[in-house]
């Protein structure tokens, strides 16, 4: 069996069913993160859902670099609850668009950052989580 590795190389700990990730969250970011996954699987009911790296993810698409040759596979979307802020993943698509939409929201490599799910604006979430679960099952070349 292979150790699964979460980002930075770093192995993750915790549960790896999704109601499980779920029930461990804090009283706070539980039914901020419980809203989320309610609102991807609502856009995404056939959506395969998991987690992975330690993260909540949906859906899974696979990536070939042009540039750099290396190719690999990722999660369409992913939530985390870091200890500063919520994280949503979304790989396949380019952020920039959105950010401006998001002002309270900060963008990161492939993820918006946001303190509290009152901070952003759900509609546009919705978008980049319609975007993203898009590339469910394709190889996307970057």
């Amino acid at each position: 069996m292979t150790t699964q590795q979460g980002m930075y190389g770093q192995t993750p700990n915790g549960p790896t069913d999704p109601d499980a990730w779920l029930a461990e969250l804090d009283d706070v970011r539980r039914p901020q993160l419980e809203e989320l996954d309610a609102r991807i699987r609502g856009l995404a009911p056939g959506l395969r859902r998991y987690v992975d790296r330690g993260w909540l993810s949906y859906g899974r698409y696979s990536y070939r670099s042009a540039r750099s040759g290396r190719s690999g596979d990722w999660m369409c979307v992913a939530l985390a609850s870091n200890k500063q802020y919520i994280s949503l993943y979304a790989g396949p698509i380019r952020l920039d668009p959105f950010v401006p939409r998001l002002p309270k929201a900060d963008l990161g490599r492939g993820c918006i950052r946001f303190k509290r799910l009152a901070d952003v604006d759900l509609a546009v979430i919705d978008e980049v989580v319609r975007a993203s679960i898009a590339a469910d099952g394709q190889t996307i070349a970057t």
